[in-house]
């Protein structure tokens, strides 16, 4: 990333404003909130059943190396997705996330 992009995103984060990123971007570990699924009508039903819908909150734990899947906690459920999905899974990260 340029200088300009990461102190933009450190004054976000500073200033409390929510950064939205696809959820390959995010850090382990951190409280997301989804608010946007960019799939197609069966994937989206399929991450709807699952309860990856806008508005709930997430948990990126683990990531895989090398581009493989991600594990994501949602409520007391843990679920693999792959990455492909994944980055179309667009999330809302900072303090505003939290309730």
């Amino acid at each position: 990333m340029s200088e300009t992009v990461i102190k933009n995103i450190q004054r976000n984060r500073l200033q409390g404003i929510p950064l939205k990123r696809c959820l390959t971007e995010c850090e382990k570990n951190e409280v997301l909130k989804v608010t946007k699924v960019m799939v197609g009508k069966k994937a989206r039903q399929r991450l709807a059943n699952l309860g990856i819908i806008p508005g709930v909150e997430i948990i990126k734990s683990r990531s895989a190396p090398l581009k493989g899947p991600l594990e994501i906690k949602i409520k007391s459920s843990s679920l693999i997705i792959g990455r492909g999905i994944a980055s179309k899974i667009f999330v809302k990260c900072g303090e505003e996330c939290i309730e």
